[in-house]
Parts: structure tokens; C-alpha cells; sequence
């Protein structure tokens, strides 16, 4: 089945005026089926996956590139040489869409890539499937939260239900199949293959067979603070090779880590980064978090729900308008707010996720204390959780249901 894709008019509209549109995100999010859609018929479509094309285009970049006057070139990490070539080709011939790339790993880490094409290239994310795209809403959260109106939802999603979305992920292959068993098979298969094959594209690992056990101990601390020395000791690794490794899966968008929020304001403040893995499914399957683990113990369900409210408001945000930053607040008393949405503006937005369907004044404890921090420039804070109703608990504070990320 095709969603419409909600990125569809950014890149639309990138094409108007930028010579190189990249859409990068990880592999089977549905990159090259929206670049196909846009090209259509009139632009010649290039797959790196194809290997009379990767073997031309790796011998001879310059020649590959030269005389195409348009062109889509998917999986443009395979040969990174390519980007260099097209530098040369729109430097001399500068009309705006000349060239729609996609990525399933960010090049732009590559200080090389990143130099060649600086003012050239506007870079696109294409994540996986969004509640609102699968359900056909363009949700208004983002903005309603940044106004400071209350959350509303039309359809809420409740217990088992919730658990059923978040176990199901985003990638739409893995929806294609209805039983859970059926996705978690492909989840595992699905990072077997980036691990066997597209690891070796974008980094120099010396210890390849330790990457899956590494994805364990981080599946294993999704949702928990970063810590390589930790992460390292398991496979005997020391922490500078195990954030590199980390890093590696991160550029792979296998996970994401969040930054620590900080401010003048308040100096205890903890300043390590925040782990989660990109999509819930994939979290869920590599932990082996079946439906009926997680019904006899629901208390592995919240690390899941955070990880899943994360990626969809990382999906949201792909979208949006107007850019936004995201990193997460611990101080060293113990208040956190999981996620930290800033504007451009400097307006602040604090979301907690709770996986039960009762919230206490407790649970507004860290968003108390960053909304002090952040004064004026707080504009909401909310803990998202797993009910039906939005309820306010003071100025600026309310509790709603997950749903609203999609209504």
C-alpha cells in the first residue's frame, strides 16, 4: 500500500531552488519509492543497488556524472566519490534540481562530503512511516504545542491498542504482516543485512562481528543516559572504540542519541547524552519483546513508549515548517524531562512520556523545574501517557493522551 508522504513538498519545493536535494534516512523508510514519485518518467533513475551500475559509477565517478543533465541517484553512500563529481557537474552548470539523491547513512559526517557540497545541497530526512501518514492526518501537534494550546485527540488509542501500534514500528515492509512474529523475523533479518553490508560503506570497523552484540547492549539501555565505558565493558571494548561504533549505528539510523538541554540558569546539570533506537518495532524485536511479555509485565513497556514517541516526534518534525532542536534534561537531583523541543525562537517545549494511565503532580516534577529554568520561553510542557483525555495540572502543564502526536 502507498501512504503519502508528508516530506513530498519540502522536496518539491527544494527543487525549485537548491541544485542538489539529498533524502537520506534509513533503509526501507521508503526513500526510493518518493524519489521514483517525484522524478516520474522525465528523470533517469539511477539504483546503486544494482551492481553494473555501482561498478560503473565507483570506476569512473566523473564519467558517470558528466552529461546528465538530471538525474536521481539512489543510495549515493555506496559510492561517496559520486558527490564530488556532481560538486564539479552543478558548479558548472548550476540550475536548481539537477540532482535528487537519496542515503540510508549521513554522508554529511564525512568532513570531504560535507566541504564539497556546502551551499549546494539541501539535506532532506525521510523516516519511517508516521501515525499521521499511516493514518492519512496531518497532525497540528508540533504547532499547538508551541502555541501553548491544549493537546486534543480525536480517536485515542488505549492499552492494548497503544501496545500494538508502538510493537508494530514504522517501516512499511515490516506492516505489510499482520502477525508479530512475522515482523519481529523481518526487523532481525532487516539489520542483519545493514550490518553485514552497509557498516563496511560508511566507516573502517576492525571488530565487525561485535556490532550485533553491541546493538543488544544498547537495545538493552534505550531510553537510559550514554555511557561507552559502560556500553564497551561487555565486549571488551574501551569507550573511544565503542562511541565510534555508536556512532556508526547512529549514522546508519539505527538509533539516535539526544543531547543534554542546558542553561545558564541551572548548573547541576547532568551532561551526558540520551539513548533511543530510531523505531520501536525494530527496538522491540531486537529485544524480543513479544505482545504477550509485555501484557504480563507491562513494566519494559515504557522504555518502548519513550523510544516510539521520540521517533514520532523526530517524523514530525521532518515535516515541519519550521526547524526545530531536540535534547533531553537531568539534573543531578534526579528531575528529567525525556524529550526538549526548541524553536528558533528560543521557545521551549518539555514532553515526558509515562507508560501508565495514571499521572500524578510527581510526574511534573522535571517539567516544573525546566520551566523555571526557561522562564517566558517555556511555552508548554506535557506528559504524554495512556488515556483518553487532556488534563491540565497548572499553567502551561497539562497531561495527554500519546494520540494527540497524531490528531
Amino acid at each position: 500500500m502507498l501512504y503519502r508522504r508528508f516530506v513530498e513538498n519540502r522536496i518539491m519545493e527544494a527543487l525549485t531552488d537548491t541544485r542538489v536535494v539529498m533524502l537520506c534516512g534509513p533503509r526501507q523508510s521508503g526513500k526510493t519509492t518518493l524519489a521514483q514519485q517525484v522524478a516520474g518518467t522525465d528523470i533517469p533513475f539511477f539504483t546503486l543497488d544494482d551492481a553494473i551500475t555501482l561498478n560503473a559509477a565507483a570506476t569512473d565517478p566523473t564519467g558517470f556524472v558528466r552529461g546528465l543533465d538530471r538525474a536521481v541517484i539512489d543510495e549515493i553512500q555506496r559510492v561517496p566519490d559520486l558527490l564530488l563529481a556532481i560538486k564539479t557537474a552543478v558548479d558548472t552548470d548550476p540550475r536548481p534540481g539537477r540532482f535528487l539523491l537519496t542515503g540510508s547513512a549521513n554522508l554529511m559526517t564525512l568532513p570531504r562530503v560535507a566541504d564539497s557540497l556546502a551551499g549546494r545541497m539541501e539535506i532532506i530526512r525521510l523516516l519511517p512511516l508516521a501515525q499521521a501518514e499511516l493514518r492519512g492526518t496531518r497532525t497540528t501537534f508540533l504547532e499547538r504545542a508551541f502555541a501553548g494550546d491544549a493537546p486534543t485527540s480525536a480517536t485515542p488509542i488505549l492499552d492494548t491498542g497503544l501496545l500494538d501500534v508502538v510493537l508494530a514500528g514504522g517501516y512499511p515492509e515490516a506492516l505489510t504482516r499482520s502477525a508479530w512474529r512475522r515482523r519481529r523475523d523481518w526487523h532481525l533479518n532487516y539489520v542483519e543485512a545493514i550490518l553485514q553490508r552497509d557498516v563496511r560503506d560508511v566507516a573502517r570497523i576492525d571488530q565487525l562481528q561485535s556490532m550485533p552484540k553491541l546493538l543488544g547492549v544498547l537495545a538493552a539501555h534505550s531510553g537510559q543516559l550514554v555511557n561507552y565505558s559502560g556500553f564497551g565493558s561487555v565486549l571488551d571494548m574501551n569507550h573511544v572504540t565503542t562511541k565510534r561504533y555508536v556512532g556508526v549505528l547512529e549514522d546508519l539510523f539505527l538509533i539516535r542519541t539526544l543531547q543534554p538541554w542546558y542553561s545558564n540558569a541551572l548548573k547541576r546539570l547532568v551532561k551526558s547524552p540520551k539513548l533511543h533506537f530510531l523505531d520501536s518495532g525494530l527496538l522491540a524485536s531486537w529485544s524480543r519483546l513479544s505482545p504477550e511479555k509485555l501484557r504480563r509485565d507491562r513494566t519494559r513497556f515504557g522504555p518502548l513508549l519513550e523510544t516510539f514517541v521520540v521517533g514520532e516526534l523526530l517524523k514530525l518534525e521532518s515535516w515541519a515548517d519550521d526547524p526545530y532542536t531536540f535534547s533531553h534534561f537531568r539534573d543531578k537531583e534526579g528531575h528529567e524531562v525525556d524529550v526538549v523541543l526548541e524553536d528558533g525562537g528560543g521557545r521551549v517545549v518539555g514532553i515526558e512520556v509515562k507508560a501508565s494511565a495514571t499521572v500524578s503532580r510527581r510526574d511534573f516534577a522535571g517539567l516544573e523545574r525546566l520551566k523555571a529554568a526557561c522562564g517566558d520561553r517555556f511555552a508548554q510542557g506535557l506528559v504524554l501517557h495512556d488515556h483518553d483525555r487532556t488534563t491540565p495540572f497548572g499553567s502551561r502543564l497539562a497531561a495527554a493522551p500519546v494520540s494527540t502526536l497524531w490528531s
